[in-house]
């Protein structure tokens, strides 16, 4: 941890935590009942008939949603600063903790496979802030780099 998050934990406890501490462990959610704030904070992808329209949709991928599960988590617990927050096979659903790199400031990652169909799954992840207003689009940024690393790994 940097001495800028060590200070600034003395103001918002979560910045002063490491890996996933500092919050509470998410529950399960429901995916299909996510209420956007009105603060520009946030990012949502996933499949087109999902409500929220999410910000990114997603098509379904010619792959089981177990194995989409398994192949995302994979994917993403091996990106920089990422925890598992938790984790709940029996609903494919991943909740991790993104922290920045100079203050520590978290992120809230929720990442839900379902099936479509027997040989295909869909992937839903949202992304969103802690603390702040504005995220000056990291939350997006975040999405996208996920995405990429769920396509490249099958290039590895």
């Amino acid at each position: 941890m940097t001495p800028f998050a060590w200070i600034l934990g003395l103001f918002l406890p979560a910045c002063g935590a490491t890996g996933a501490q500092g919050l509470p462990v998410p529950q399960p959610m429901d995916m299909a009942r996510i209420v956007r704030p009105a603060t520009p904070n946030t990012f949502l992808a996933g499949p087109a008939k999902m409500t929220p329209t999410p910000d990114l949709t997603i098509p379904a991928m010619p792959i089981t949603a177990d194995a989409l599960y398994q192949k995302a988590k994979a994917a993403f617990t091996k990106q920089p600063r990422t925890f598992v927050a938790a984790d709940y096979p029996q609903y494919r659903q991943i909740h991790f903790v993104v922290r920045s790199e100079i203050l520590n400031y978290p992120d809230l990652v929720t990442v839900e496979i379902d099936p479509d169909g027997p040989t295909h799954g869909t992937i839903t992840i949202w992304s969103r802030s802690v603390y702040g207003h504005s995220d000056l689009g990291v939350n997006k940024a975040l999405v996208e780099a996920w995405l990429n690393a769920l396509k490249t790994s099958d290039e590895r």
